[in-house]
Formats: structure tokens, sequence, C-alpha cells
């Protein structure tokens, strides 16, 4: 247990940082991490993938609401908007959650590597969703966050590789998608870690220190170090050249793709 909070608490940082410089959520490199050192140390397979999802997901609450409120004081979150997608995202965490519990781990890896290989892709060619001229009825807004809130908790995401190219192709400014994105991860992450943990109660093959599928020593590793790093990468992705840095990081996401399809 005291071997995960170290390891946690050294990789928290660098996801930090990673999040922080390109502007992603921590869940597209803490998922494929806890994958890993989770089977290394010895998690049943029935439940490591599961266990690697809540915990991103755990992870996630933390930083939204950091993220929220500096966006909130920006002035970037149009409330209006994340009132309507809101709901959507939060019911369709819950039945995310509620369909991962009921499929296989290799199940759940595959889904994961083939959202990676497409985000991997996405960052290196650049590809945009073609812009409408007018923004999303509210139907529109409640079924896309349904859709949204229930991929993100299979996958363990905050969403925002799925909120923000939605608002972009309706026509909002990429200030605010992103922003608007922030506020919606955080219901995401909320409902979805909180479905994780009471489904996960009275599963076998969990190791101590997890409530349900949410292993706790692994989740305070991450924040702990991760909410301190993000800043200092916001800050290094106004000096360093993002757009050379972010093709070699999808680079590296393809490879990891690759190795978990493989």
């Amino acid at each position: 247990m005291l071997e995960i909070f170290l390891y946690c608490l050294s990789f928290g940082g660098l996801a930090g940082l990673v999040a922080g410089l390109f502007g992603i959520g921590g869940g597209i490199i803490l998922v494929p991490f806890f994958l890993w050192l989770f089977s290394a140390r010895g998690f049943s397979q029935d439940v490591v993938m599961h266990s690697a999802v809540a915990t991103s997901l755990a992870t996630i609450i933390v930083t939204a609401i950091s993220s929220v409120f500096a966006h909130h004081r920006l002035g970037s979150v149009l409330w209006n908007v994340v009132h309507k997608l809101a709901p959507g995202v939060f019911i369709g965490a819950v039945s995310g959650a509620a369909l991962a519990d009921r499929l296989p781990t290799e199940t759940l890896r595959l889904i994961f590597a083939c959202y990676l290989l497409i985000v991997s892709l996405e960052m290196i060619f650049q590809w945009r969703p073609k812009a409408e001229k007018q923004h999303p009825s509210s139907p529109i807004l409640v079924i896309s966050g349904i859709a949204i809130g229930a991929l993100s908790s299979v996958l363990g995401i905050g969403g925002g590789t799925l909120t923000v190219p939605l608002l972009t192709k309706y026509g909002f400014p990429i200030r605010n998608a992103v922003a608007i994105s922030s506020a919606c991860g955080l219901p995401i992450a909320i409902s979805g870690s909180m479905s994780f943990a009471l489904f996960g109660l009275g599963k076998t093959g969990l190791p101590d220190g997890s409530i349900g599928y949410v292993y706790w020593p692994a989740f305070l590793g991450i924040v702990l170090t991760s909410i301190l790093m993000a800043p200092v990468g916001a800050k290094l992705a106004h000096r360093l050249p993002t757009k050379i840095l972010k093709r070699i990081f999808a680079g590296l996401l393809f490879a990891v793709s690759v190795n978990m399809l493989g």
C-alpha cells in the first residue's frame, strides 16, 4: 500500500504537469498508469481495469474543482450551458459506471485502448469538427450530455476530449468550450467515482485500502502532487513549443494504445 502511494506521489507531479502543459485531462494518462501499477502489484485481473478507471475518476474531482474556480474567476464559464449539460452528464456517468461494472476487464481495456488511439491520432493530425453556425438546442445538449457522461465514466476521464469538440463544433469559442468542459467534468467525476465505489462494494479480489473499486492510497498520492504541478505546466505552456511537444506526447499515447491493443 505504501509503495503504491509513493509511486503515485511521484507520477502525480508528472500527470499534473502534462495536464497543465497540454490542456488535457489527467485520466488519459492516469488510467494506463494505474493499470500498469495495479497489475504489477498483484491486483486481481478481474477488477484491475475497474480500479484504474474508478480511481482516475476520483482524482478528477479534485482537479476539476480547482479548474472550475480558475475558469469562473476569468469569466469563461457559460453557466446556462453547463446547467443544460450537467443533468445529462450526471445521469450518463452513473449509467456508464453501471455498464462498466458488468463488463470484463479485458473489454474495458480494449475500449480504453481504442479511445486512446483515436485521441493520439487527433492530436497528431489536428482533426477538427466542421463548425456549425448556431448553438445547439437544449434537447441536443441533454442527449449529448448523457452520451458524454456515460462514455467518460466507462473510460475514467473528465470528458474534455468529448465535450470541447462538441461545443466548438456548435460555434462556442475554445476559451468557453474548455471552461464549460471543466465545469461538466466535476459531476462526471463525482457521480462516476461514487457509483464505482458503490458498485464495487463486496466484490472479491479488491485490495485493502479500497472503497468499492476506488483505491484510496493511489488517489491520495496522485492528488497531492498533481494539483501542485498543473499550474506549473500551464505557465510552461506559454514558454515552450507546445505544438511540437504535443505531437511527441501524442506519439507516446499512440504507442501506449498499440501496446494495450496488442
